[in-house]
């Protein structure tokens, strides 16, 4: 079974997914962030952010192999292969079984690109080590967008490649995750295994994947490629060239395609520049295959290393349709476009990762021809091909033209001549890094115009007959005019500019002086006249484009949106039926015609999603004009390129049909090929261009000047091409820079030293320099005056340029560090226009700041363009604002445009600082804390002595500061640590800045909520707590007031399953808890309601959590905060996660608290009782106090193999501040999923040891012990919380038992103590069950069997008012229930990675209370000891397998072998019927099996080991099956298999009374039949069918009962079985010979002896009568 796992996972910067629906998404959205000012038209920038296509991520792909079933084959020893790539791995083999029990566990590891390893395959294979056959395998299988990253529990189809008409070779249940770093994997609780499982509905298959797929040929057919670069990969051919002088051309290229993880290849071309294959490769896959993308490779040929020269990926679900008007995959004949590496020539291509697929191709490497068409095959028919090998023939040629130029006029369009006209009307932000070397750019569109290659000539074509296909082309060209073909003929191609000197902007980039002239470049080319896939792509953009405006300006536009789309709708279906019937027309593209067709008349009507438009509109899968590339070219070396796709440029007389950017001004921006993108070098601009593109037929050339700005004209005079601006405008920008917050950490401190460089046009300026912080406030005013902008002003009103703004980090030696890049568009204002409301003053706005994929920070600013008219500066609006006399010429963000401020009050609670660690390698002894914001900070008291007691004296503090009125608009809040040493020195230790201070804003509660009388309608539907709760009132009796047995009494008169509703009360403990609350945990959720009552509903009063306690409780930060201290710079890009970790040096606890001054009336009533403390009222002290921790850890689930047989042997380690525990001696043999079980009590001093780490260790008997993983927890938060995390609040009070109550605080003195602590009245408790809490009456259940009657009452009221705690107003918040939390586990050394989980509880109990009772007895259930007697009495309809050799009648010597799954060594047999002529087998024999067995689990358990190498025992947890196999016993050779069954001991069906009765329906409608519980029915006897008949009795009893009435095996004693009665004929020949003659010969033979003994008697009486006449007759003659 193949597994893609492309498309498994979706990783986006920061952002995952799990598993994205398609690759093709993943790349989309990587290239989707890169582009933060898409909404604006001029400055659309052309160059992507880094896409990190080339850049190895890490990934974790986990498969768990749980069992097989079906397998097809007789008496199989199975073994399952998973293998990813070249990486294989192994289960165990299990004998004898056509449905083994794995449950083993394989982790890979990889470190890949993402398109390297989405490509991969995951293949899943059964084999027998025995039997060299295979079992099956191969399914070919994507792991699609499935929920939390991973399939669970799913069935994998298995079938045979080598026989695709075999059908279904078995099934195999696995689970499959992809992990990158960062995610979060929601493993599912592995509670009881039950095999209630729906195979055909719970299939590994995608949403939408019927569950039968058929097979399918999937045709691939080569025609001929074009455009192959000058490939030099042979240096004995340059050699050859030289000295011989030989001009061969230097390419064997041959095309290889790869799918489904199967790979086909066309023959060589030898030295081929335009090679023509015409040939077909054939995959034979099923249908709808899961692998979704097809790889296509242009290679050449060579002795040493074949050499990718392109790739293409088609996309299946592009060019398919799988709706109720659908259609197969289809495409073409149609050309597709391959771009890749320069195509200079160079022996190491530095780019060839980018001739492989991985990254954004910089330049054109060839087009190939091809096809694709899918055939369903009829399995059934028997010309099929059972085979899946890849196939390659031949193909006739596309076309009978002789002409080659002319032979895809059909197929693939008519040649037409092409124009690309561009415009560099300027070019700045050339980095310096490049040189002062002159500088000219280069314009391709495939070949054409490249000056590495020869120009392509025009081609030869053939005049045709105008006629259909024409009609289109006679509506675009009206116009045109003959002179215009006349001077075509003497038009030149020109694709690069003259080069030109670069001039100094600044001290990091040039500009080039282009000013009045602009040069120009013009390109004829020729190509496929395919313009109406452009065209219509055009269209749906343009549409689904108003669309996004409708929903964004729904309720102002909504009417001319509308009205725009219907016209849009009208322009596609008229263009698109006139387009019907269009020469070199696919079938492709008329099935995507219809479909889109379909759905713009239903949009049309709806008018709700645009989702399909932007599918069906984005990349056509049939290539036309190939897309644009622009070289910057310095002193004849390639820099850097931008690309842009020609359906962008494309013109049409329809506006729809017209690309968005086409005879338009857009800034494009340059950027590093390949590799040398990634990373700090691809941060850098390499050009910033404003360019004016154009792309249409020759015919349509008039055309081409139509969009230039007013005041262009063309300029033909010199011999360089270029435009004449006559027209320019002078204006004024400013930029008002206020703040920025969250910015890149560059220095070592982890602060920076942030400045601004703002670029407009050819003009820079810089703000101020702030020293050491992260959100600096420059409130500063930059004035570019006297910018000149060339076109019309009101154009330019409409469609500025864009604005870029750096910001750097000064550094006091060397340059300033790049932080970070945006952009903006600035509102211009016209000389004649008023500069009022509603567009001016501007509003400031926050600008997102990008380093590199990475986002880093905001900039809040506002930006103006101001014309300045004949009046010259003096119109211009005065630049208001107070003058600062320390800040020297620097301008101020004037009045009107600076936020309106407001005067507020900050208070901060100090709490504490942990987790410093040493700076400059020396420790942090006195520390201090400094908050800033707004210029105005408060100081916290000193820590004289961080180690003794790192907590603050003085916990309150507060400052004013004057804060805008907009929330959104506050500054950031920075917290510094500073170390206080010798001589007067400050250390910096670690910073952290609050960007946001929303949350800690009081806002005054609601009145309202305060009412009691308001919540009446809501209180009163919790007054009487039985009613809410039914079980809380059966609940409420303690585990051993049902000795007397009334609570089964009471479930016989209610249930009709007696046994299986009676309770065991001995048989429960906390484990019995435990799994029932995992298994109602999924059930609770979706029914929230409560059942009958039954075991389960007794023990699930615990809530298990599969994630941190932190995560469902807010991280217990309801009052207490943790900010993270950071020193050092930060990382980059994906490894910003990880450098985090390691930047962080400390913890800051505290809170904030900010409000307006003066104070209201209210908030100086709350403030009244302490002043000191502020709003901070009633919180505890934070002198240091002494806890008891207990820990309790459960189990750990997947962990990351650490061992070289992929398994490992963990144990747990304890460190809470000083104290550390290793639990080394226990631990648990080759396990990944370990069930510890234990608890462990250690004593801390909060706030001295407020972190407890739990970590798995894997043992090793030689060398150190590996970390696996560990986790960490912040018990002081848990403890101060409110919602008092100390020790969960149970369902129901229990003194003793699994159930007992934990808490040294009985619910009463806890509920008084939460009354005290919110200023509540004390609860008051009445008779008859009722008590009284903050004015809310509760009633509960009053029959209480326990001797403390009243008591017992009053706890039970207490505590189910704890439990509804979060329904009381202002104060109540949830309290932690009774849980079980699961956190994951990290490896430093593999950061971001989860390498498993841990299933934990912590306790903690306070040394100044009453001492807790004893630790909760979690160990690990032993199992139990069973021995299970199974009695074969019979047998029938077995199969005969023998002929007798005698009597040539079919037989069998027939006897049954027996053993539990995981116990084959104890295989036992029965004594052989012999000769069996009926298939009637009688035995009564016994067979014996002693287990261990888990009750809970529904597990056997076996202890062994592994190998005679093995250092210890593995334990292995094995579901409870018994195999029984029929088999015919041969002597001279091996026996035969006849039939098998097997019966799952926890469900199987009932055994029939009577032979006649037992069909195999019994076994294939098991959902149908009635099922029996042997650990519950005890014994049963019963026939069971296989291929046959078996009679069997089963009877289990505990190892105490066994021992008190023992029997033997076989019939031997005690209690010996009766011998069977056979028949006489049972019985082998030759130990009886004589008893073989009686039965075999003479009952068969008697007559035919009889009468061949009278035949010999008579032939012997003839012969001595023949022999005696003659003497007798002499005798008489002569008388003798």
């Amino acid at each position: 079974m193949f597994i893609t796992l492309l498309g498994h996972y979706k990783h986006l910067n920061n952002t995952r997914l799990l598993f994205p629906q398609l690759h093709v998404l993943f790349c989309v959205t990587l290239r989707g962030k890169n582009t933060s000012f898409s909404s604006m038209k001029r400055g659309k920038s052309r160059a992507s952010k880094d896409d990190g296509k080339g850049q190895g991520e890490s990934y974790n792909i986990s498969v768990t192999v749980i069992e097989a079933r079906q397998l097809v084959g007789l008496n199989m020893d199975p073994v399952v292969c998973v293998e990813i790539g070249d990486e294989k791995k192994y289960t165990s083999m299990k004998e004898s079984t056509n449905c083994p029990y794995y449950n083993e566990y394989f982790v890979f590891d990889f470190h890949l690109p993402p398109d390297v390893i989405f490509d991969k395959i995951l293949k899943l294979s059964v084999s027998s080590l025995l039997k060299p056959s295979k079992i099956g395998n191969e399914s070919d299988y994507k792991v699609l967008s499935y929920t939390d990253h991973q399939f669970y529990h799913k069935w994998a189809v298995l079938c045979d490649p080598d026989d695709i008409t075999a059908g279904c070779k078995g099934y195999i249940k696995c689970d499959i995750a992809v992990v990158a770093k960062g995610d979060n994997i929601k493993t599912p609780h592995k509670a009881n295994e039950t095999d209630e499982d729906d195979i055909e509905g719970n299939l590994l298959l995608p949403e939408g994947v019927p569950a039968e797929r058929q097979w399918a040929r999937f045709y691939v057919k080569i025609y001929r490629a074009e455009g192959l670069p000058k490939m030099n990969t042979s240096i004995m051919a340059n050699v050859k060239k030289a000295f011989i002088g030989e001009n061969k051309d230097l390419v064997d290229p041959y095309v290889q395609v790869q799918f489904a993880g199967q790979k086909g290849k066309t023959s060589i071309q030898k030295s081929c520049y335009e090679p023509i294959w015409n040939e077909q490769i054939i995959f034979t896959e099923q249908f709808p295959p899961l692998c979704k993308r097809m790889k296509i490779q242009i290679r050449d040929s060579d002795k040493v290393n074949d050499v990718a020269i392109g790739t293409h990926f088609i996309d299946l679900r592009k060019i398919s349709n799988d709706g109720d008007k659908g259609f197969l995959p289809t495409l073409g004949p149609a050309w597709v476009n391959m771009y890749g590496s320069t195509r200079s020539y160079t022996l190491m291509d530095e780019y060839q990762d980018l001739n492989e697929g991985l990254g954004e191709g910089v330049s054109f490497r060839a087009r190939l021809l091809i096809s694709l068409a899918v055939e369903i095959l009829d399995t059934s028919s028997p010309e099929v091909m059972s085979s899946t090998e890849v196939q390659v023939e031949g193909v006739p040629n596309i076309s009978e033209v002789s002409d080659p130029w002319m032979s895809e006029v059909n197929a693939t369009g008519k040649n037409e001549e092409f124009f690309l006209f561009g415009a560099f009307l300027e070019a700045t932000m050339i980095d310096r890094k490049i040189g002062d070397k002159p500088i000219n750019f280069e314009v391709t569109i495939g070949n054409y115009g490249s000056e590495v290659d020869d120009t392509p000539t025009k081609p030869k074509t053939k005049k045709s007959k105008k006629g259909d296909g024409d009609d289109e082309e006679s509506e675009l060209i009206q116009g045109s005019s003959d002179e215009e073909a006349m001077d075509d003929g003497e038009l030149v191609s020109i694709s690069t500019t003259p080069p030109m000197k670069p001039v100094i902007t600044d001290r990091n980039y040039f500009h080039l002086p282009y000013f009045e002239r602009k040069p120009c470049i013009y390109i004829k080319s020729w190509w496929q006249d395919q313009r109406r896939r452009l065209y219509n792509a055009n269209i749906i953009d343009n549409i689904a484009d108003k669309l996004v405006s409708d929903k964004k300006f729904k309720l102002f536009i909504c009417k001319i949106i509308k009205k725009k789309l219907s016209n849009c709708f009208s322009t596609f279906l008229t263009v698109a039926n006139k387009d019907q019937n269009q020469a070199g027309r696919t079938k492709l593209d008329r099935e995507r015609l219809k479909s889109c067709m379909r759905e713009l008349v239903q949009y049309s009507k709806e008018l709700q999603n645009s989702n399909l438009l932007y599918k069906i509109g984005h990349h056509e899968p049939q290539h036309s004009v190939p897309d644009v590339y622009i070289w910057m070219i310095s002193n004849g070396k390639r820099i850097a390129y931008a690309r842009v796709p020609s359906k962008d440029i494309l013109y049409s007389n329809v506006d729809e049909e017209t690309g968005k950017d086409c005879g338009k001004v857009k800034t494009i921006f340059f950027k590093l090929p390949g590799k040398k993108g990634f990373g700090s070098a691809g941060w850098t601009v390499q050009a910033k261009t404003e360019m004016y593109l154009w792309l249409g037929l020759n015919r349509q050339r008039k055309d081409f000047l139509s969009g230039l700005p007013n005041g262009f004209e063309e300029n033909k005079a010199t011999c360089d091409v270029n435009l004449l601006s006559t027209v320019k405008q002078i204006f004024q920008l400013r930029v008002h820079m206020y703040q920025a917050r969250s910015l890149f950490a560059a220095d070592s401190t982890g602060l920076s030293d942030p400045f601004a460089r703002v670029f407009f046009s050819t003009h820079s300026q810089v703000t101020e320099i702030l020293n050491e912080t992260l959100c600096p406030t420059w409130d500063q005013l930059l004035v570019f005056d006297n910018v000149e902008l060339y076109g019309e002003a009101s154009e330019l009103r409409d469609d500025p340029p864009i604005i870029v703004i750096e910001i750097y980090d000064q550094d006091t030696v060397g340059k300033a560090d790049f932080m970070g890049r945006t952009f903006a568009k600035p509102i211009t204002k016209m000389s004649d226009e008023h500069y009022g409301p509603p567009r001016f003053p501007p509003q400031l706005e926050y600008y997102q700041v990008y380093r590199g994929n990475c986002t880093a920070g905001e900039m809040l600013a506002a930006f103006e363009l101001l014309q300045i008219g004949p009046g010259g500066k003096a119109d211009l609006p005065p630049i208001d604002g107070p003058t600062d006399m320390d800040r020297g010429p620097i301008l101020p963000v004037p009045i009107g445009i600076r936020p309106v401020l407001s005067k507020y009050r900050i208070e901060v609670l100090f709490w504490g600082l942990r987790d410093l660690k040493r700076v400059n390698l020396a420790q942090v002894d006195r520390p201090r804390v400094d908050i800033e914001c707004a210029g105005k900070g408060i100081q916290s008291a000193l820590i004289q002595n961080y180690k003794k007691n790192p907590n603050f004296n003085t916990l309150v503090k507060w400052f004013e500061v004057d804060l805008p009125e907009n929330e959104l608009l506050h500054p950031p809040l920075n917290i510094r640590v500073v170390d206080c040493r010798a001589f007067g020195r400050y250390t910096l230790v670690g910073s952290h800045a609050v960007t946001s201070l929303r949350k800690f804003i009081y806002r005054p509660t609601d009145k309202t909520v305060n009412n009691w009388s308001t919540m009446g309608e809501y209180s009163q539907a919790l007054i009487n707590i039985s009613q809410l709760c039914p079980a809380a009132k059966a609940r409420i009796s303690t585990p051993d007031d049902e000795k007397d047995g009334k609570g089964k009494k009471k479930r016989k008169k209610g249930g009709e399953d007696v046994e299986e509703e009676e309770l065991d009360e001995s048989m429960l403990d906390w484990w019995s808890k435990y799994f029932a609350s995992i298994e109602t945990l999924m059930e609770v959720r979706a029914l929230h309601k409560f059942h009958c009552f039954n075991e389960k509903d007794l023990s699930t009063s615990e809530q298990v959590y599969n994630r941190e306690l932190e995560n469902e409780f807010y991280h217990f930060e309801d009052w207490l905060h943790t900010f993270n201290l950071y020193r050092g710079k930060s990382g980059d890009d994906d490894e910003q996660n990880a450098s985090d970790e390691d930047r962080l040096i400390g913890k800051f606890k505290g809170s904030l608290c900010m409000y307006k001054v003066p104070m209201s009336d209210e908030m100086s009533r709350e403030m009244g009782i302490d002043s000191n403390m502020g709003l901070f009222q009633n919180i505890p002290h934070n002198d240091p106090i002494n806890v008891l921790v207990r820990i309790y850890v459960i189990r750990a689930t997947d962990l990351h193999p650490a061992d070289i047989n992929g398994k490992a042997d963990p144990y747990i380690a304890i460190k809470l501040g000083k104290s550390e525990i290793k639990d080394k001696e226990n631990y648990i043999s080759k396990q990944l999923n370990p069930v510890f079980g234990k608890s462990f009590d250690v004593e801390a001093t909060f706030p001295m040891d407020s972190t407890l780490t739990v970590s798995i260790y894997d043992w090793d008997l030689v060398g150190t012990d590996d970390l696996i993983g560990e986790t960490k927890i912040d018990l002081e938060n848990r403890y101060y919380s409110k919602h008092r995390a100390i020790c969960g609040i149970a369902s129901n009070y229990a003194i003793h038992g699994y159930n007992v109550w934990r808490d040294p605080m009985k619910p009463t003195q806890i509920l008084a103590k939460l009354c005290k602590d919110n200023k509540l009245d004390s609860p008051q408790y009445g008779p008859g069950g009722r008590v009284k809490v903050a004015n809310r009456v509760y009633t509960g259940p009053t029959e209480i069997e326990d001797e403390n009657d009243d008591c017992n009452i009053s706890y039970h009221l207490a505590l189910a008012v704890l439990n509804h705690w979060e329904d009381f107003p202002r104060v109540g918040c949830k309290l932690v229930p009774e849980h079980v939390e699961t956190r994951p586990l990290l490896n430093p050394d593999k950061p971001g990675i989860e390498q498993g989980r841990i299933e934990m509880w912590v306790d903690m109990f306070p040394k100044d209370m009453p001492a807790p009772g004893p630790a909760l007895d979690i160990s690990p259930r032993k199992p139990k000891k069973f021995e299970l007697r199974v009695i074969i009495w019979n047998t029938d309809e077995v199969v005969l397998e023998d002929d007798d050799i005698f009597t040539g009648e079919k037989s069998s010597d027939i006897f049954v072998r027996g053993w539990l799954k995981g116990q084959q060594e104890d295989k036992q047999d029965t004594d052989v019927h012999y000769h069996s002529l009926t298939g009637e087998g009688n035995f009564n024999w016994r067979f014996i099996y002693p287990f261990d067995y888990l009750m809970a689990e529904e597990k056997i358990v076996i202890s062994k080991k592994e190998s005679m190498f093995s250092w210890d025992e593995t334990e292995y947890k094995i579901p409870a099956r018994l195999n029984i196999q029929v088999w015919d016993a041969d002597h001279f050779s091996a026996d035969d298999f006849l039939g098998a069954i097997e019966l799952d001991l926890n469900r199987f069906p009932r055994g029939a009374k009577t032979a006649k009765q037992c069909t195999i329906d019994m076994v294939l409608n098991e959902q149908d039949m009635p099922m029996v519980n042997i650990f519950k029915q005890k014994r049963i006897k019963g026939w069971w069918p296989f291929i046959g008949k078996v009679e069997a009795e089963l009877h289990l009893m505990t190892s105490e009962e066994a021992e008190k009435s023992p029997v033997g095996e076989g019939r031997n004693e005690p209690e010996p079985l009766e011998k069977p009665n056979r028949p006489d004929t049972t019985f082998l020949w030759f130990i009886s010979p004589l008893k073989a003659i009686r039965y075999l010969i003479c009952n068969n033979y008697k007559w035919l002896i009889i009468k061949i003994v009278v035949v010999l008697l008579l032939l012997a009486m003839l012969g001595l009568f023949i022999y005696s006449m003659p003497g007798y007759m002499v005798k008489k003659l002569l008388g003798a």
